[in-house]
């Protein structure tokens, strides 16, 4: 996101990265689904989407769907953790996570161009917490954001290859969000060609994980899933790819906008979901309420950046005020959890853990 591309300089210097209370126990996100039909236009592209569903295990695309390993929709409701910069306190605030309903979370890890590389190890122990507390793991490489050459999307696939005994075997509980917001600028070609490239790579290696793919443009550039999705999706043998869109002052900054970005996938059966969003930002106001109602009304995952950690002047963006979640912040993080469409209303647990 573009907030990320002017604060770059301030982060690397403190190790800290600016991308993104009142909880139940975890049995609540089983009671707490609130699901509303999706419109007759997107129920339409579903019945024509492209699906190879059957021959995948775990989480597999299936048109706009992703479905679970069990074979039931699973539709994101959760947050955007920063493990990268904050391993201290993964086990506090994986735990709060688990306490708001959420059924997935979004996690910050790093292949070593920038900031200290994560392992094997250190990715199990993610993944395997996030399972305990029956939540799905987005991984997600931020080594490359931003970034133009197609050589940076290169190293963070190299660096998933590397970590594929961290991947093969869970994947009915994680999805591989290849690199975060990789290309800043706002162009398709590049954007697919670089994609096109690393994920026949990624499954030739051997990892059947679901991939998600961020948007170009900083994650804001829906029109690049619009304009070349297709191919990227095409160009994976599994066709197990999902598309994600970041939601800032310029992919969701008023209704048109945010339906444009994500009908763009939408409408030619393709499915996305809303990867980080916030409530306003450097580039703009944003229009949340509205992306999670349409959200909610078209079966959309959305994960909120981020829980805690943001800093340079974004600090509006944290979630809670604490790594416990003791105190959410009451114009953004009381939204996401416990707004009428947040957390506590609209997330179910995934099935696998049923």
């Amino acid at each position: 996101m573009i907030m990320k591309k002017r604060m770059i300089s301030l982060i690397v210097s403190a190790a800290l990265l600016l991308a993104g209370c009142g909880g139940s126990d975890s049995s609540s996100k089983a009671e707490s689904a609130a699901s509303s039909a999706a419109s007759s236009a997107v129920t339409e592209s579903k019945a024509s989407s492209p699906s190879n569903a059957s021959s995948v295990a775990g989480f597999k695309v299936d048109g706009t769907k992703l479905l679970d390993a069990k074979g039931n929709e699973f539709v994101m409701r959760g947050v955007n953790h920063a493990h990268c910069w904050y391993k201290g306190d993964d086990q506090t605030a994986l735990a709060a996570i688990d306490k708001t309903g959420a059924n997935c979370v979004r996690l910050v890890l790093a292949d070593g161009v920038q900031w200290d590389k994560d392992s094997v190890e250190s990715i199990n122990a993610l993944t395997d917490k996030c399972k305990e507390y029956q939540m799905v793991a987005v991984l997600e490489v931020h080594d490359a954001t931003g970034r133009n050459d197609i050589d940076d999307l290169q190293k963070a696939a190299d660096f998933w290859i590397e970590m594929k005994d961290a991947l093969i075997g869970k994947e009915d509980f994680v999805i591989l969000n290849i690199a975060n917001e990789w290309i800043g600028d706002w162009k398709s070609k590049t954007w697919a060609e670089g994609y096109t490239t690393v994920i026949p790579q990624l499954r030739e290696a051997g990892i059947k994980n679901t991939i998600m793919v961020d948007s170009a443009g900083w994650g804001q550039y829906g029109k690049s899933i619009k304009e070349k999705g297709m191919e990227v999706f095409e160009s994976d043998p599994d066709r197990n790819t999902m598309f994600s869109v970041h939601m800032y002052g310029s992919a969701g900054k008023n209704e048109k906008t945010i339906e444009d970005n994500l009908t763009g996938a939408t409408d030619q059966g393709l499915c996305v979901c809303v990867g980080e969003f916030g409530y306003t930002h450097s580039d703009g106001d944003v229009d949340e309420g509205y992306i999670m109602e349409y959200c909610d009304a078209n079966s959309i995952g959305w994960m909120g950046w981020s829980w805690k950690g943001n800093s340079g002047g974004v600090e509006y963006l944290d979630l809670s005020y604490d790594w416990e979640g003791t105190q959410l912040s009451p114009d953004w993080g009381e939204t996401v959890v416990n707004g009428a469409k947040g957390i506590k209303a609209t997330s179910k647990t995934c099935s696998v853990f049923g």
